[in-house]
């Protein structure tokens, strides 16, 4: 039973940490696939809107998501949603959107900046890396306190 005390922990957090990091690279995979493909297209945004959470006792954070249309060049007309975007592009506008063939899907209508990408995605993966070390350092200090 004690090892169920001493096991479970560092697992859930590694797991949890696990699955956020595998989201951050993710992200960045699709994110460079999109730019490295080469390929573009005009998109005409068709709606702006904003998502909030937090509240309550936490800070409130508010995104703002764009919803883009556009027409590969097989003739697939493609429609996604991206957060994060600018705030100057209004409903009407016309971006040009990066995209993968093998995955319309997943385009983005940000500028490629593959050194931005690279620090932020390198600067949230440290701070995953300190939140791991810190729970488990602190468990092990714990442990060593009331042993």
């Amino acid at each position: 039973m004690q090892a169920f005390f001493f096991v479970m922990p560092p697992l859930l957090i590694i797991g949890i940490v696990g699955v956020a990091a595998y989201a951050v690279i993710r992200r960045a995979q699709v994110v460079s696939s999109a730019w490295n493909s080469g390929l573009t297209a005009q998109a005409r945004c068709l709606r702006a809107y904003t998502t909030t959470s937090g509240g309550g006792n936490t800070s409130v954070h508010t995104t703002l998501h764009h919803v883009y249309e556009f027409v590969t060049r097989e003739g697939r007309v493609v429609r996604f949603d991206e957060g994060g975007g600018p705030r100057t592009t209004v409903e009407g506008d016309i971006v040009i959107v990066h995209y993968a063939a093998h995955h319309p899907e997943r385009a983005t209508a940000k500028a490629p900046a593959r050194g931005q990408l690279a620090a932020s995605t390198g600067c949230l993966l440290a701070l995953l890396g300190t939140i791991a070390v810190f729970c488990l350092g602190f468990m092990a200090l714990a442990l060593l306190a009331f042993a």
